[in-house]
């Protein structure tokens, strides 16, 4: 019986996040997660979606002739064939970026797959849904994330960080405001946090982090899919 998994969506785009923010690349979201944040902007990707198989997805993929790829949700763990699909990808030559909560076990992820793990704050409404074991196994070639909505959020993120020491034990600490759509709006309940607000927070604290504003979202329609 071929291994399946239940795809939201496959997509060519920008990448608008992580270390590798600005370089092209194909996305594969998968169906399905198990935390509600306030701030969610993808909660399309709860329900529905179409079973396809790893070959299936894999073509896809492969027609972009992109050398970069982001399994993404959703929460991909919550699928077990997600490693399969990864481990496929990475055979192929390609770089793989893992979107992951810090609610799911990333220690049985092919090593070569780089897990980019957002761990919730406070303000996500999820923060209790952290399992800290996490943090222990990430590497040096991981990136962790923390989406922030305010000041105390900022506050926690920084205290995990020096806590933790997060910045010597992976590749990069990313600090993401809630994006603003227009001012005033709200996202999914959350209002956004302005990157400048961010910014000066980071550079009063000196923290070793990047400001990690989406920049998908600047190019694009903030509420757009598919890019």
């Amino acid at each position: 019986m071929p291994q399946t998994l239940q795809i939201s969506e496959i997509y060519h785009s920008i990448q608008g996040e992580s270390t590798r923010a600005g370089m092209p690349c194909v996305f594969v979201r998968l169906t399905g997660c198990h935390l509600r944040c306030g701030y969610c902007d993808t909660e399309y990707a709860f329900h529905g979606g179409q079973s396809r198989t790893i070959d299936q997805i894999v073509c896809e993929v492969r027609r972009y002739a992109c050398d970069l790829v982001e399994v993404t949700g959703g929460e991909p763990l919550l699928q077990p064939n997600v490693h399969p699909l990864m481990a496929r990808l990475c055979d192929a030559g390609i770089t793989v970026l893992l979107e992951t909560s810090g609610a799911c076990d990333v220690s049985t992820c092919d090593p070569r797959v780089i897990r980019i793990v957002d761990l919730k704050t406070p303000d996500s409404g999820e923060v209790d849904r952290n399992d800290r074991s996490v943090l222990d196994c990430l590497t040096g070639r991981d990136e962790i994330k923390f989406v922030i909505c305010s000041r105390s959020d900022y506050q926690w993120a920084r205290d995990m960080l020096q806590k933790h020491q997060l910045h010597a034990r992976t590749a990069a600490v990313l600090f993401s405001p809630v994006h603003e759509v227009l001012p005033g709006t709200e996202i999914s309940g959350a209002e956004g946090l302005h990157p400048r607000d961010l910014a000066e927070w980071v550079l009063a604290d000196r923290l070793p982090v990047r400001l990690q504003p989406q920049i998908h979202k600047v190019i694009w329609d903030p509420l757009a899919r598919g890019v």
